[in-house]
C-alpha cells in the first residue's frame, strides 16, 4: 500500500474523491482554544511562540487532539521570510505585525537579498516533533506566503485595508518592487524545501491580499510568483504536494492553477460554486470555503452552511475547510457541530434527506 494510502488528506491532493471528505481548519491552533491561551501566555510575544520549538509543537497538536482533524498545520508566521531576511518584524497586540517599512528603491538596494535560515531552525525542529507525535493518518502541512502578499506587509510596514502602498510601489518603481519578489521567491524556496525535509507532508502557500490585484497584476505578482516556487521545489521533490490560497481569486483562478501548477487551491467563501466545480475542481482538488461567520453564528445557520458546501463540492476531489481562518470568537462546540456534520453519514447531504 503506498504511503499516502494511509492518509485521506493526501490522498485528495493525489487527485482521489473521499466519500467523507478530510477536514482541517486554517488557524485552527488559536485563540478560540482555552490550552493555547494558555501556552501563548506562558511563550511571551507571538514570535517566541513561534521560535520555540516545543510549545510551537505543542499548539500545533492541540486541535488534533481536541477535534482530531485530518491534517495538523506547522503553528508559525508568514512574516518569518522577512525576519530571516533582518528586516526589523514585531507583533503589537491588538494591532497585528509591524515591520520597518520598505518603501522606496533606495531601501529597496540595500536590503538583504539571503535570509539567515539559522534562525529559522525552531520551525522545523517543531516539524520533526509534531511529525513523531502526529498518528500516520494524519497529515503535516507546512506553509510560506506568497511573495506578493509578503511584500505588501515589508513595504508598507503594516497591514492596509487595501495594501495600496505595495500597489503603489509596483506600479511607479516595478524593477525595485520585483526585487523584493524575486528574494522572496527564492527564499521561500529553500524555505519550504527545509519543511518538506523536516517531515511535512503538503506545503500551502497564502496568498492574503491577491483578490486586491487587477488581471494583469495579478498574473505577474501573484500567479507568476507562484509558479516560480512550485517550480523550484519540484525541482528537488518532484512529487511535492503544494495547495495554492490566492484568496479573492475569483475569475483568475483557472488561470492561475493552470500557470502554477498546484495540486489543489483553497477558495474563501465568496467563490461562486458552478464556476469552480466547472472550471477548477475538473483540473485540481478544492479546499474550502465555509464563513467563517457561519461557524461564529452556529445552529440551522452552520448546518445549512455546511450541507451547502458538500452539496457544492463534495462530488469531486475535495477537503473541507474554512474559507479563510477561524475567528478568535468562535465557540468550540461549533466546531464540534460542523465536524459532526461533515463526517456523520446521517447528516450528510449526499447521504440523506433527514436534516
Amino acid at each position: 500500500m503506498p504511503q499516502s494510502a494511509a492518509k485521506p488528506f493526501i490522498d485528495v491532493l493525489s487527485g482521489q474523491q473521499h466519500t467523507v471528505p478530510p477536514i482541517w481548519m486554517m488557524r485552527q491552533a488559536g485563540r478560540y482554544l482555552p490550552e493555547y491561551r494558555e501556552v501563548r501566555a506562558k511563550a511571551g510575544g507571538f514570535l517566541d511562540l513561534c521560535f520555540n520549538p516545543e510549545l510551537a509543537a505543542e499548539v500545533t497538536l492541540q486541535p488534533i487532539r481536541r477535534f482530531g482533524f485530518d491534517a495538523a498545520i506547522i503553528f508559525s508566521d508568514i512574516l518569518v521570510i522577512p525576519y530571516a531576511l533582518g528586516r526589523s518584524v514585531r507583533f503589537e497586540v491588538g494591532e497585528g505585525p509591524r515591520l520597518e517599512p520598505l518603501d522606496a528603491p533606495s531601501k529597496v538596494a540595500t536590503a538583504a537579498s539571503r535570509a539567515d535560515f539559522g534562525t529559522l531552525e525552531p520551525v522545523y525542529e517543531a516539524l520533526k516533533i509534531v511529525r513523531g507525535a502526529l498518528d500516520p493518518k494524519i497529515a503535516l502541512i507546512g506553509f510560506c506566503g506568497a511573495p506578493w502578499t509578503v511584500a505588501t506587509y515589508m513595504v508598507a510596514g503594516h497591514g492596509t485595508s487595501d495594501q495600496a502602498p505595495a500597489r503603489t510601489m509596483a506600479y511607479q518603481h516595478p524593477e525595485a518592487f520585483a526585487k523584493i519578489i524575486d528574494v522572496l521567491v527564492e527564499n521561500s524556496i529553500d524555505y519550504l524545501l527545509a519543511q518538506l525535509d523536516a517531515g511535512a507532508d503538503a506545503l500551502q502557500i497564502f496568498d492574503t491580499w491577491a483578490g486586491v490585484l487587477p488581471p494583469a497584476e495579478f498574473a505577474r505578482w501573484s500567479t507568476e510568483p507562484t509558479r516560480r516556487i512550485v517550480e523550484g521545489v519540484r525541482a528537488k521533490m518532484p512529487d511535492a504536494k503544494i495547495i495554492g490560497f490566492p484568496r479573492g481569486a475569483g475569475a483568475q483562478l483557472p488561470g492561475y492553477v493552470e500557470a502554477t501548477g498546484v495540486n489543489a487551491v483553497s477558495i474563501d467563501w465568496t467563490a461562486e460554486p458552478a464556476f469552480i466545480r466547472e472550471r477548477v475542481q475538473s483540473k485540481v482538488a478544492v479546499q474550502g470555503n465555509l464563513d467563517p461567520l457561519a461557524l461564529v453564528t452556529g445552529g440551522s445557520v452552520l448546518d445549512r452552511a455546511v450541507d451547502n458546501v458538500l452539496a457544492n463540492f463534495a462530488q469531486g476531489p475535495f477537503i473541507f475547510n474554512l474559507g479563510h481562518g477561524i475567528q478568535p470568537e468562535t465557540p468550540i462546540a461549533h466546531v464540534e457541530q460542523m465536524l459532526k456534520r461533515v463526517r456523520g453519514c446521517q447528516d450528510n447531504p449526499m447521504h440523506s434527506t433527514n436534516h
